[in-house]
């Protein structure tokens, strides 16, 4: 069998990114248009935003399922604050995202000290702060908000050649912000080459001196953070509280990560990549809607896409693999 063409992982998510984009285009005028491009930006906002706690998770070694629990609790938390105590957003938006942060380091604290498999850990938590939230609310949502948080807050504007507005948001422009903030994290502190060095191999990452248990509450922490600031965003975006807004994200989230070549055995991965993954995605489910498709086919599409894009990985890095096979025969 042929070996296939060296692109990597994200040379692949972006070839396949380029024939989507020309097939939807042929399908539907309305696909390759900037408004629906900036709609797009907007409706996978939060989705951007979680994708990227969840990246830094995986690349230090971990798994978060319980994240779209946090955001859910972190919203309604700072909602009820907001609108019936009357708290200015100076006070609520922090307290949603302390709220956030507090969840994502009580997973830390759980895997660290009581060495138990982060996978295990979240699947509990996730489980423990959705009942809680709903035994508190009673599964009510908080159905106005005030208007400092409801209002549209519109950056730039501008109108389109068939005359529909296209409106920069606050929404793209928090999930651009964290983009910047999550690369930043990454690629230019100690802080996150560390992290990849713990996610890589967490015994030599013990011997070389980094503080494992410091490196885990960064880790949940920043999830944790992401995930209160998304569920500040979705509630901002939809005008209300929802108890149980947030939850089913977690398959897009996580998929848009791994799709974008952060491994589950962590130390690998990167921003650009989860970007691409999560594009991937998006223009999916976009060009789905457009055709009218059932929103019922996109987790279909999405099952089989993460298929696909792994066995296309696995196919690539066979080269690799084999010269380290050789390697070892020579050497050993």
């Amino acid at each position: 069998m042929p070996e296939m063409p060296r692109l990597g992982t994200e040379g692949w998510l972006f070839v396949v990114i380029l024939l989507l984009g020309a097939v939807w285009s042929l399908l539907t005028p309305w696909f390759l248009t900037l408004p629906n491009a900036v709609d797009i930006l907007e409706t996978w906002s939060v989705t951007t935003i979680l994708a990227l706690g969840v990246f830094v998770v995986l690349v230090a070694g971990g798994i978060d399922i319980s994240f779209a629990a946090t955001a859910s609790v972190a919203q309604y938390a700072a909602a009820w604050a907001a609108q019936n105590a009357g708290w200015p957003p100076a006070l609520a938006i922090p307290l949603g995202l302390v709220v956030g942060v507090a969840l994502g380091c009580l997973n830390a604290a759980l895997i660290h000290y009581l060495n138990i498999t982060s996978i295990i850990v979240t699947i509990a938590t996730q489980s423990l702060y959705f009942a809680l939230l709903m035994w508190w609310t009673g599964g009510k949502l908080i159905p106005v908000l005030p208007d400092w948080w409801s209002d549209r807050i519109v950056f730039f504007q501008t109108e389109a050649a068939d005359g529909s507005l296209v409106r920069i948001t606050l929404p793209i422009v928090v999930a651009a912000t964290a983009v910047l903030v999550t690369w930043t994290l990454m690629t230019r502190l100690s802080a996150g080459r560390q992290l990849y060095c713990m996610g890589g191999n967490p015994e030599a990452a013990r011997r070389l001196g980094i503080d494992i248990a410091r490196m885990h509450f960064l880790a949940y922490g920043f999830l944790g953070l992401m995930a209160g600031l998304a569920g500040l965003v979705q509630a901002h975006r939809v005008g209300q509280s929802v108890p149980n807004a947030m939850v089913g994200q977690e398959l897009n989230v996580v998929a848009a990560a791994v799709l974008g070549g952060a491994s589950l055995n962590g130390g690998i991965g990167t921003v650009r990549g989860v970007l691409l993954g999560l594009l991937l995605l998006a223009i999916l489910q976009n060009g789905l809607n457009l055709l009218g498709w059932s929103s019922y086919f996109f987790p279909i599409v999405i099952g089989l896409v993460i298929l696909v894009s792994t066995s296309i990985t696995g196919l690539a890095g066979r080269p690799g693999r084999r010269r380290a096979r050789a390697g070892e025969v020579v050497h050993g």
